[in-house]
């Protein structure tokens, strides 16, 4: 009974980033405006993308979902961090923690998955583009969508409650900015071999066989690419690949580092600024990476701004 009375509904202590106190008003400052330049960015790219015509495609479709989710992520993290960062309160309620520990883990896990069902877009677009429309109907796009959302929300809902009812022994303290699985399994007072293991297992399932398939599909594409012998083509085909390139370069670069060594392995210090990072930056980056390198989104927000007329005069 002692040892389940430290898992009991209480508010939870965000220690956060207070051991550097002075940082904090810089961070705050920093993180304020990346998280509203992340929601400006994003948000951009889901109304260009629903009201330009030109974009309803699957990959456009995919890139909504991808807009979306980042949206979702950030915020069900950063504003908390604001407000600890703002002043001395650094508690967040039980139900709190459990919500954002649940949409965490469920929209991290989606977005794996997504940017699996994106590759299988580009190999599709550019190993068939002759049937690109036919095989990539709006009928498998909503399912693959709705298998990438289905699993993640199952591995979070697997998850999350088993990492919650851990007993901790009425260690109320987490030392991190959020209420994430890593930190939470450090407080437990019990062994927690098992978990760890349990962790590893669907982080194998979630994190990396998208990976696999990942870069199994941009290595088809890769071949493919080569074969064209237009260069333009070859040029064309690279940009479009290159951003989701990049995009699960930054994604994946920063979650497996910190998914597949769940417990005490990893430095304290160096866990919270690869989630800071993980958790932000990428999220800010991904609109201007899809932005920056394509013609498509440049040219659909040059025709919302100025008009079709004001475009085609120029």
């Amino acid at each position: 009974m002692d040892v389940t009375n430290g898992s009991a509904q209480e508010n939870f202590i965000l220690l956060g980033f207070s051991d550097h106190p002075h940082l904090e008003k810089i961070l705050f400052v920093v993180i304020l405006i990346a998280y509203l330049l992340t929601i400006v960015g994003n948000t951009t790219i889901i109304l260009v993308s629903r009201l330009d015509s030109h974009l309803h495609t699957p990959m456009y479709f995919f890139l909504t979902h991808l807009s979306f989710l980042d949206l979702s992520f950030t915020t069900s993290s950063i504003p908390q961090l604001l407000y600890n960062l703002s002043g001395h309160d650094k508690t967040i309620s039980y139900t709190g923690c459990a919500i954002q520990l649940f949409l965490f883990l469920g929209l991290g896990g989606v977005e794996c998955l997504l940017l699996a069902v994106m590759a299988y877009d580009r190999f599709v677009a550019v190993c068939n583009p002759l049937h690109y429309m036919v095989i990539m109907k709006p009928r498998l796009c909503m399912g693959l969508v709705s298998l990438a959302w289905g699993c993640g929300v199952a591995n979070s809902l697997a998850m999350s409650p088993v990492t919650l009812h851990l007993p901790r022994c009425g260690h109320r303290s987490v030392d991190h900015f959020l209420c994430e699985m890593p930190a939470l399994i450090r407080m437990a007072c019990v062994n927690t071999a098992v978990i760890e293991g349990t962790v590893f297992v669907l982080a194998v399932g979630i994190v990396l066989s998208p990976l696999v398939f990942i870069l199994v599909s941009y290595g088809y594409i890769v071949r493919a690419v080569l074969q064209i012998r237009s260069a333009s083509g070859r040029k064309k085909a690279f940009n479009t690949c290159g951003s989701h390139l990049t995009v699960v370069s930054l994604f994946y670069g920063n979650i497996i580092y910190m998914y597949m060594q769940p417990g005490h392995n990893s430095s304290q210090n160096q866990g919270k600024f690869l989630t800071l990072l993980y958790n932000i930056v990428t999220p800010l980056l991904n609109p201007l990476i899809y932005t920056l390198r394509n013609r498509e989104v440049k040219g659909a927000l040059r025709r919302l701004l100025l008009g079709d007329r004001e475009v085609e005069k120029e």
